[in-house]
């Protein structure tokens, strides 16, 4: 694999998998277990709107497949999917990237981004939805566990980080040779 890098830092061994224009690896301080980035070949891609037509279908369709391979992988009940657009947003990166976390039912913590999300009343129209929601709320006090904050979480080793990608690559090989290709499309790599 040709070097990769996300900005400025060089993150080739981290890289789980690559398509034309887009690449996946493990997160330096991950929020929880599974919790991965999506991330442009072109560094100079700051922003969503920065992609071009091309490039913008491949991150999506890539953003899909990671997306489907880490529930499954991590048998998560849901995941969220933030892109900080702007350094007013919380981007800490200049370089655009997609965060992938996978969530349960019994994980406790939520994330206020997400809280205004929640009030958008949609799940009116999505039964299922609804009742996931309202069994959720019932047994949040029952959990205690909490995201830690920023200084709380050591950063991992490039060791460490290197096997995770190792790992979630020959997964996700598992993965899409497994896969309906007629319900997800596998960016061209």
């Amino acid at each position: 694999m040709s070097e990769i890098k996300f900005f400025k830092f060089l993150v080739t061994k981290h890289v789980f998998y690559k398509s034309k224009h887009t690449f996946a690896l493990v997160n330096l301080k991950p929020l929880v277990p599974g919790h991965v980035l999506i991330v442009p070949l072109r560094n100079t891609a700051l922003r969503l709107a920065d992609l071009t037509p091309e490039e913008s279908i491949d991150y999506m369709q890539v953003i899909q497949l990671i997306h489907r391979f880490i529930q499954k992988t991590y048998k998560a009940d849901a995941l969220n999917i933030a892109i900080q657009d702007g350094p007013e947003s919380g981007q800490s990166v200049p370089h655009l990237h997609t965060h992938i976390l996978p969530r349960f039912a019994t994980d406790g913590f939520g994330d206020g981004v997400y809280k205004m999300i929640e009030e958008f009343d949609a799940e009116k129209y999505y039964e299922e939805f609804d009742k996931r929601k309202e069994e959720f709320r019932k047994n949040i006090g029952a959990f205690s566990e909490k995201i830690p904050s920023d200084d709380d979480r050591r950063p991992r080793t490039p060791e460490e980080m290197e096997k995770e990608a190792q790992w979630l690559a020959g997964e996700l090989e598992k993965f899409v040779s497994e896969l309906d290709t007629s319900k997800v499309a596998i960016p061209e790599q």
